[in-house]
């Protein structure tokens, strides 16, 4: 029995036997988000590198952010549970959504609900700014952004189609192409590689500001309609892995946030609370326009 105990003794000096509350092991697991790269990826991963810093810290769980290399990866990522939150548009929430059962919206930027898409052309076109959608803009070269964007590409596209009564494919005289980002966007058509297309009004109105683009170059030439648009969404295994209600106090930590820094990475000036029930216009464009199965 002596000899016994011993062992036993031993062995936890050696192995370090601490008992583990479902608190302490919660501690040690990652939690592990993305965004979509709708902007310069470098970039991104700085501003949202603090954003995982600071939800460390309020939360007392590691947050560690993961690049996405496009937008269908880091739906594939949310849907095979590798990430179990992310900033997306709105389009990739609804498919994201839609993909994992109990996902659920928990917070967007102030302006979201009410978002918008600037169609931009190059000066020489001579384009200029309408209340009226521009039917001229068939003839020239045009660029969305990516393939699943929401305001680079899913919502333009409707508006396009309800406006000309054509697909994008009939409607332009060229294939329209796909930039990848907003950024690249801009940046195509202000270098003039591509004479038109369409941009995030909150990357245009940034780069306009930091004096990246020039507005009398790269002109914005009509407004869309609003639409809801960028959510966090979160994965129901965070409940399972951080404990019930870690999801509720997730979303109140982001609505919290005022640090303009921080706010920076999306950009928006503040997130507010969102729920599926939100997106359901975004559903039902994405379904008509076969971009949800």
């Amino acid at each position: 029995m002596k000899r016994r105990t011993f062992v036993l003794l031993i062995s936890c000096f050696t192995l370090g036997c601490t008992a583990q509350t479902p608190t302490d092991q919660a501690s040690e697991k990652i939690l592990k988000f993305s965004a979509i790269p709708d902007q310069n990826r470098t970039e991104l991963k700085e501003k949202f590198d603090g954003l995982a810093n600071y939800l460390s810290a309020q939360l007392g769980v590691e947050f560690q952010y993961v690049p996405s290399i496009d937008y269908k990866a880091s739906v594939e990522a949310f849907k095979n549970g590798d990430i179990q939150f992310a900033w997306f548009g709105g389009l990739t929430g609804v498919q994201a959504r839609h993909a994992v059962e109990g996902a659920r919206a928990i917070a967007q930027g102030n302006s979201d609900p009410t978002f918008i898409s600037y169609f931009i052309a190059h000066q020489d076109t001579g384009l200029e700014k309408s209340e009226d959608f521009p039917t001229e803009l068939g003839k020239y070269s045009f660029t969305f952004g990516s393939e699943s964007s929401t305001s680079g590409r899913l919502m333009p596209q409707f508006f396009i189609q309800k406006n000309t009564g054509k697909s994008p494919a009939k409607f332009f005289a060229q294939a329209p192409t796909y930039s990848g980002s907003h950024d690249r966007t801009v940046e195509l058509v202000e270098s003039g590689q591509v004479q038109t297309g369409v941009v995030n009004f909150k990357v245009y109105d940034q780069r306009v500001a930091e004096g990246k683009t020039d507005p009398e170059v790269c002109k914005i030439i009509w407004v869309t309609p609003k639409y809801a648009d960028y959510n966090f969404t979160a994965h129901p295994d965070l409940e399972k892995s951080f404990g019930d209600g870690f999801t509720a106090k997730l979303q109140q930590t982001l609505i919290n946030i005022n640090d303009p820094q921080l706010l920076s990475a999306f950009p928006r000036e503040a997130l507010i609370e969102a729920k599926n029930a939100d997106f359901e216009g975004i559903k039902k464009v994405a379904k008509n326009l076969g971009f949800l199965r």
